[in-house]
């Protein structure tokens, strides 16, 4: 985006949050979902470094504070509608709290829920469970 861009300009949910799809820039996998609100959007611009807002944890969510598994942000996209964006990012390590490189790692096959990525890293290793 230019120097300009206001992350007001979203088109933010009635929770205060837009859908967030980190993509890895240079090979086109999808890593995962999130959700940011303004203030995600504004520290990642700034940063460079992406920041979700956790609905669980009702707080600004560092991706990698915790494990170490950072997404450095190659460019941040807006659609169409502007109430989703697409972070193109260089993801370190794995983006999935499973220990696995995508979120996406079942697919339905034939009617069936099929697993097609297995763990890369232990979970309780990246977060001390």
């Amino acid at each position: 985006m230019s120097d300009g861009f206001d992350p007001a300009s979203l088109r933010y949910d009635a929770q205060g949050l837009v859908a967030a799809v980190a993509q890895q820039h240079d090979t086109g996998e999808v890593l995962m979902l999130a959700w940011m609100n303004r203030d995600a959007v504004a520290e990642t611009l700034r940063t460079g470094r992406a920041c979700y807002f956790s609905r669980s944890r009702n707080r600004l969510w560092r991706k990698g504070e915790t494990s170490g598994q950072v997404q450095e942000l190659v460019e941040l996209r807006v659609d169409c509608d502007a109430d989703a964006v697409l972070l193109l990012v260089n993801q370190t390590g794995v983006a999935c709290h499973t220990g696995r490189r995508s979120c996406f790692f079942t697919a339905v096959r034939d009617g069936r829920a099929v697993e097609i990525a297995a763990p890369e890293r232990d979970p309780n290793e990246l977060y001390g469970g």
